[in-house]
């Protein structure tokens, strides 16, 4: 489970940053992203995917969170 630093880009989109393998890629979409809870599965534009339990309430961006390759 790596450790991934999300941040808000300049133009609104959220960047997904994992350290120890220097990657870094948009997020495409998020399964679920409201104003009650964010997660659920992540897309990010390279076809990754990874997985993260819906946290609640969302949290403030940039943070750093665990999640699980899917």
């Amino acid at each position: 489970m790596p450790s991934v630093m999300i941040r808000r880009k300049e133009n609104g989109n959220l960047l997904f940053y994992v350290a120890k393998k220097d990657m870094e890629e948009t997020i495409a979409s998020v399964e679920t992203d409201t104003s009650e809870a964010w997660g659920g599965e992540i897309l990010l534009t390279d076809g990754s995917k990874y997985y993260i339990d819906p946290i609640s309430p969302p949290p403030q961006f940039p943070t750093t969170l665990r999640f699980k390759k899917a």
